[in-house]
């Protein structure tokens, strides 16, 4: 029997996707593969940090908006987040909308998912919380919910869909219209365009917690695949390419070396980099184009510099 062929179902569906990637010209990871339960700890800890705008100024934008977001997300709804880590952001909604249907975290870390699960039903006892293990970007299913709701509401902060390619964000979107009739909303972080210092500070904090954060991922390939990387010999590098609009965060290797993944083997280059994320930035107007063949955007929030946008979006 091969080793590959001793991995369980979905850590054979993780090594098939990290061998793809890693045989491409430019080699890659998907970003996805960040979170397990320590790159969840890790992304939580980034986003306390003085240099990392988006979750400070998103989370601003709820609290000082959340009454008209609340009435546009309206009552006897279903909330079903993507991505939902510790859920902070999520509690300013529950806080302020006493009759919502459910609340349906989605996320692909299970261990950080059920962690966060047993906290929110001490704190909503009376809720209904349906916690779904998946990976959100593939179809999944939303569990039956007891309570009577008009329609599903997605939410989807932290400007996650930066993440996605924009041929790869259409695609999304395109999915999860599905999960919507009609007037289903989705209420989704959209981080803007802004001046290079800005968004490069972002991504190269003086803590180096992104860049463990970036070299977790190593971390996880080793322990879950069975993999050899030196996690020593590669470091972190994070730029903005302005052509592209986009934050690009790579893994650079200090050396020519060779990894081993199962049967396979790597060779990687001294200076070849792994690119394990993008982060798309969107001017409004940008946004709306993208999203217009499946949603209508009802309603835009910025901070008062405009560096960060919520934004509900109405299925058509």
């Amino acid at each position: 029997m091969s080793a590959e062929a001793e991995l369980n179902a979905p850590r054979r569906q993780m090594f098939e996707e990290v061998i793809e990637g890693l045989r491409r010209p430019q080699k890659m990871i998907p970003s996805k593969f960040f979170y397990d339960e320590r790159g969840s700890e890790l992304f939580d800890e980034i986003t306390r940090l003085d240099e990392y705008y988006p979750t400070r100024t998103e989370t601003r934008i709820l609290e000082e908006n959340i009454e008209e977001i609340a009435g546009a997300v309206g009552e006897q709804s279903v909330i079903v987040e993507l991505g939902s880590g510790n859920s902070t952001k999520t509690r300013l909604l529950l806080d302020h909308m006493a009759d919502i249907s459910a609340y349906v975290p989605v996320d692909i870390s299970e261990e950080y998912l059920m962690k966060t699960v047993r906290m929110l039903k001490k704190e909503y006892p009376d809720l209904s919380i349906k916690p779904v293990c998946a990976d959100y970007t593939k179809p999944f299913q939303i569990p039956p919910i007891a309570k009577p709701f008009e329609y599903y509401v997605i939410f989807y902060p932290g400007s996650t869909i930066g993440n996605f390619r924009p041929e790869k964000a259409r695609l999304f979107l395109k999915t999860i219209s599905k999960l919507l009739v009609p007037g289903g909303g989705m209420l989704i972080g959209v981080d803007l365009k802004k001046d290079r210092e800005t968004l490069e500070a972002a991504y190269n904090d003086s803590r180096c917690v992104t860049a463990e954060f970036n070299l977790n991922m190593l971390v996880r390939m080793n322990r879950e695949l069975n993999a050899d990387f030196d996690v020593d010999e590669f470091e972190h590098l994070a730029f903005y390419n302005e052509e592209k609009g986009r934050i690009e965060m790579h893994l650079v290797s200090r050396q020519k070396q060779e990894v081993h993944l199962q049967d396979e083997v790597i060779s990687i280059d001294e200076g070849e980099t792994i690119h394990t994320e993008n982060s798309y930035k969107y001017s409004l107007e940008e946004f709306r184009e993208l999203v217009k063949e499946w949603f209508e955007v009802q309603k835009v929030w910025t901070d008062e510099k405009e560096l960060f946008s919520m934004q509900y979006l109405v299925k058509k």
